[in-house]
């Protein structure tokens, strides 16, 4: 499975949880957690390949990624 993506990954600590989170804003609801950084960022990885993988299943559009993300 591909996890060579370009999309922006967002890692925050969620004291709630107890755990890091890793989200992907581009790919709605695509997110994953771990007990570490790096951790979350291997999990999400994992998770946007499948969200992609489905996504062309269902003849969803994917959209492209667009690299650093604004926030204001």
């Amino acid at each position: 499975m591909e996890t060579n993506h370009r999309y922006e990954v967002i890692i925050y600590w969620s004291k709630d949880d107890n755990v890091f989170l890793a989200e992907v804003p581009e790919l709605p609801g695509c997110m994953a957690d771990g007990r570490s950084h790096q951790e979350a960022l291997a999990n999400v990885n994992e998770v946007i390949a499948h969200w992609i993988e489905t996504a062309k299943s269902l003849n969803r559009p994917i959209p492209e990624p667009k690299g650093k993300l604004m926030y204001a």
